[in-house]
């Protein structure tokens, strides 16, 4: 997951999504690759062929930010695959020798905050989209077929990207799965650009892409968003069919971790949500009696 790799098959997977017709030009004859030429694309950013091919090719890291806004606006990219470019454009630098990571693990006002969300479902996420903690409902919306302490034990810490794509419950949760997944995928390149040397989160990239296809085609295709809101579909096993709004917050601090919460409209996901909450067992996770 290095910057300059990234930035190479990053350039080469937008170019060949667009089409001369896309960008005001004349495709003449038949192409033996989809998408524009290289030196098209120079064209159409203001710089040489060969300084291009050369970013293409990682052999050049120090373009200037003038010359990565022109590329993004030739490439018609998105404000969030704009910021996606600039970060593989400039990775951050790291030092020879890093300390080992040590577990990460959720501030226990934030934990006590999503307990007492009795109500709404809520999930802490660290870095690698791995689960830090969740509210009993939480637990209930997303993974009921868990253990409930389960985040709380590094070695069955559960993985929300890794779950979406290797856990057949979780695949089943979900109406509109496909959905989901690009959302994952998009998601994930976006961590990995803030972090290129991150050791873990490479290695479930290297774990998704062996053991999922579906991981492997869309990584290929290197999506890029910021999912911080929107709608989810469900289909749960006791509850039945229903949608939940989502939003993603971000704590003011540097250290990564993001609290998604869902809410429903009123109505037959309101009363889901209601019916998923009764009867939920008395007892609260470990961390609540910390």
């Amino acid at each position: 997951m290095s910057g300059a790799n990234e930035l190479g098959r990053f350039l080469r997977v937008r170019r060949a999504a667009l089409q001369p017709e896309d960008v005001g030009l004349r495709g003449f004859g038949v192409r033996r690759v989809p998408g524009l030429r290289r030196e098209e694309l120079a064209m159409l950013a203001g710089v040489s062929p060969t300084y291009y091919s050369r970013l293409e090719q990682g052999l050049s890291t120090n373009a200037s930010d003038a010359v990565i806004a022109s590329i993004a606006r030739a490439l018609n990219l998105t404000p969030d695959e704009q910021a996606h470019l600039f970060n593989v454009a400039r990775p951050a630098q790291t030092p020879k020798r890093r300390a080992a990571a040590r577990p990460d693990h959720a501030r226990p006002g934030m934990l006590r905050l999503i307990d007492s969300l009795t109500g709404t479902p809520a999930i802490i996420i660290g870095r690698r989209s791995e689960v830090l903690g969740w509210n009993t409902l939480g637990h209930r919306l997303v993974a009921g077929h868990l253990d409930v302490d389960s985040p709380g034990r590094l070695p069955d810490r559960p993985n929300m990207t890794r779950m979406l794509f290797l856990d057949e419950h979780t695949k089943e949760l979900y109406t509109r799965w496909q959905e989901e997944a690009v959302r994952a995928v998009a998601s994930l390149r976006v961590l990995g650009a803030r972090s290129p040397e991150d050791p873990a989160l490479a290695a479930l990239v290297g774990e998704l892409t062996v053991r999922s296809p579906e991981f492997c085609e869309l990584w290929a295709e290197h999506p890029v968003e910021r999912c911080v809101f929107g709608v989810k579909h469900f289909r749960h096993p006791e509850v039945g069919e229903f949608e939940l709004n989502f939003e993603v917050l971000t704590p003011p601090d540097d250290s990564g971790h993001r609290v998604l919460m869902y809410t429903p409209d009123p109505g037959p996901a309101a009363e889901a949500v209601e019916l998923l909450g009764r009867d939920v067992e008395t007892r609260l996770p470990q961390w609540s009696r910390r």
